[in-house]
């Protein structure tokens, strides 16, 4: 069984109930698992044999400074030039499935749990296997970068999760920790995409309300979040938007592990101007 839940694409059966647990308001989005049928993918020009579903993307009244999608390739299918915007950098995470990136010339195996960070003008490129036995799925973040003088942009680099050791809240003893993949203090990273984990009962015990946007996407276990004074309980596969100031909170409401990969903006000085 793996450790990340990934769509499984289908139709409901047609009897089923139209009432569920999507919400969209001007503080908050639930997108559940059970919403991420086939009739809601994407496919995406200069990709063979792939389809996406669209989680956010910058739009008016929603996620305002990326895009999260979860993208599908069957066997023998992939991109030779997957990045239309030269100035946007991305994360990769591997829910399933093996392929392989060419990230400046260099080919690496991308496989479950899999964490690839490309750089703006990063070169790369992603291809799954003819041989392949199964598709492969991995969650893509984007997000336009914001240079500032003085300091390079990040380079590009491969780990997973599993090799970087979480680091716990204090006065939690691994109860709540954060796989972080980047260091928190280096301001050539404007945005941070982790993993949040907690063990069955913990919590986040107080309406954390900052500029941070949020998208959080359900890996593992079930929760409920406070959100906005609302609760939302959610699990696996279920995606979050959380706008700028939203207040959050949450408690791991399952047997097992709760854990979601959190993307933030970061690390700037915030613009004078509405659109800007």
């Amino acid at each position: 069984m793996s450790d990340y839940y990934s769509p499984v694409g289908g139709l409901p059966d047609r009897n089923q109930l139209l009432t569920g647990r999507a919400v969209f308001t001007d503080a908050y989005a639930v997108i559940p698992r059970g919403v991420l049928t086939d009739i809601v993918t994407s496919r995406l020009p200069g990709w063979d044999k792939t389809r996406a579903w669209i989680l956010a993307r910058p739009l008016s009244g929603f996620a305002e400074t990326f895009s999260e999608s979860i993208i599908e390739i069957e066997p023998g299918g992939g991109s030779q030039n997957p990045e239309p915007d030269r100035e946007a950098e991305a994360v990769l995470f591997v829910l399933s499935g093996l392929a392989t990136l060419d990230l400046e010339g260099e080919k690496q195996t991308l496989m479950e749990g899999s964490y690839a960070f490309l750089g703006p003008n990063a070169n790369w490129s992603l291809q799954v296997s003819n041989d392949s036995a199964v598709s492969f799925k991995a969650v893509w973040i984007r997000k336009r970068y914001e240079p500032i003088d003085g300091i390079s942009p990040p380079g590009s680099f491969v780990t997973k999760d599993g090799e970087v050791s979480p680091s716990t809240m204090p006065g939690y003893d691994g109860a709540w920790s954060t796989t972080r993949f980047v260091d928190p203090d280096d301001l050539a990273h404007d945005m941070h995409v982790n993993i949040v984990n907690f063990e069955p009962g913990a919590s986040i015990p107080f309406a954390e309300t900052h500029v941070m946007e949020h998208g959080l996407y359900m890996l593992h276990g079930k929760g409920v979040y406070r959100l906005n004074g609302d609760w939302v309980e959610v699990e696996a596969g279920d995606f979050l938007w959380l706008r700028s100031f939203c207040p959050q909170a949450c408690y791991a409401g399952g047997p097992e592990p709760f854990r979601y990969l959190l993307y933030k903006n970061v690390n700037r000085h915030m613009p004078l101007g509405l659109g800007r």
